[in-house]
């Protein structure tokens, strides 16, 4: 099936733009640029709006009355599905892993203000847990009379991945317009999956001399390597291509997770003080603070080429800043100590 066949809904203010950051070129040694995919509006805006475009045309065409996904305390990807559910008639469920919190903040709150049912899910029990208790909720709607439908994690899947086979695609027309030569470097987080293999066919079938880089934030029981291949192998047979991904050709960065998933790191946490030091850009500490601290720490050891152009795709994730504001502010308390 062709690209521009696949059902999609309108739900993001597309396109994007690329932002040139010259400043922090200057700091780091390369010609950065940014698309701006936490401009995408709808929802509080990121990443996810590309994929659910796709997910959420199936779940109407299907007469979905109620949605259920899954995703971190701050997943960016629950908040925008909640959203997306609402917009069009659906009861959200949300899965999270984490306990109860006596205050919600960030994307909880949005969570909550979208009217989405929460269920919080042990952390510990989560891994094992995820998949039944989404089946479990499903049942329980089906039961009702109603017509469920689950989006995994992340919206990784080969339906979700088409929209960022669509954003390369957009990418590539915005180069071609402005008569600039697509970047060497493509640099994006990598949570679920989902975005990187969209990321690898787009870029195959429309910017192939740009090399895809994943900066993971999170561990995997499975190397996200073989999890991208293969999700990238079923995006790219969606499409009727032939092309297909082996893990050794998905290159994926994991010396930036720093103490897990949705724990500021050290070096994260630098990387959202200066990029909004130096260029007024918002970073966050779960995704996009972790993933430009590997743009910084790879350049620093040459695995991205001091000079080279690099595109740093930015997911959005800023409701998740104020959860954490004391893990960013510890600046403030030191020097109020000394």
């Amino acid at each position: 099936m062709k690209l521009e066949d696949i059902p999609r809904l309108s739900l993001g203010f597309l396109p994007t733009p690329i932002e040139k950051m010259e400043r922090l070129s200057s700091e780091l040694g390369i010609f950065l640029s940014v698309k701006r995919d936490d401009f995408t509006g709808f929802g509080g805006g990121g990443n996810k709006v590309r994929k659910l475009e796709y997910l959420m045309a199936d779940a109407v065409a299907q007469g979905v009355n109620v949605l259920i996904t899954t995703g971190g305390h701050q997943s960016n990807h629950a908040r925008m599905t909640a959203a997306a559910a609402r917009k069009f008639g659906m009861k959200p469920i949300l899965v999270l892993r984490g306990n109860r919190p006596d205050l919600y903040q960030g994307n909880l709150l949005l969570d909550h203000l979208f009217g989405a049912e929460i269920d919080f899910l042990d952390p510990d029990a989560y891994f094992t847990e995820i998949n039944p208790r989404m089946d479990h909720h499903a049942a329980e709607a089906e039961a009702r009379g109603e017509k469920a439908y689950i989006i995994p994690l992340g919206g990784a899947s080969a339906l979700g991945a088409m929209g960022y086979v669509n954003a390369v695609k957009e990418l590539a027309e915005q180069y071609a317009a402005t008569g600039t030569a697509t970047p060497d470097y493509i640099v994006a987080p990598v949570g679920s999956g989902g975005t990187l293999a969209g990321l690898h066919v787009g870029c195959a079938m429309f910017m192939p001399k740009t090399e895809v880089i994943g900066i993971a934030v999170t561990g995997s029981a499975v190397p996200f390597s073989e999890r991208i291949a293969v999700m990238a192998n079923a995006a790219a047979e969606f499409l009727d291509d032939d092309r297909r991904w082996t893990a050794d050709e998905i290159r994926i960065e994991n010396d930036y997770i720093g103490p897990g998933y949705s724990i500021p790191s050290e070096a994260g946490n630098a990387a959202i003080k200066l990029a909004g030091n130096k260029e007024g850009v918002l970073l966050d500490p779960v995704y996009t603070g972790k993933a430009f601290a590997g743009i910084m720490g790879c350049v620093e050891a040459g695995s991205i080429a001091r000079g080279s152009s690099v595109l740093f795709i930015h997911c959005g994730g800023s409701p998740a800043l104020y959860p954490f504001a004391g893990q960013l502010t510890s600046d403030l308390t030191t020097a109020t100590a000394g």
